[in-house]
């Protein structure tokens, strides 16, 4: 006796179009594909900002509580245009 002969068919069809809208993606370029050269922040890695622990209570008891704050290298911009190097 075949096991795959009481299998269901499989409806899947690859046209179907998924619940993923690339509308939906934010106009982020910077790992994008560029004819121009351009350099990540080297202090902040792309995220542009930087950790900034603070001490705080919450709930008393006391502990560390990082916010984060723009980075003061490339000043939220993530990115150099051109090629800089780390210096």
């Amino acid at each position: 006796m075949n096991p795959h002969e009481d299998d269901e068919e499989d409806d899947f069809d690859p046209e179907d179009e998924d619940d993923f809208d690339e509308e939906d993606d934010e106009d982020d370029d910077l790992f994008g594909v560029t004819s121009d050269a351009r350099t990540i922040c080297h202090l902040c890695g792309g995220a542009g900002f930087i950790a900034n622990p603070t001490a705080a209570v919450i709930g008393g008891v006391p502990r560390t509580v990082d916010n984060g704050r723009e980075c003061p290298h490339c000043n939220g911009a993530r990115k150099f245009p051109g090629l800089v190097p780390p210096l």
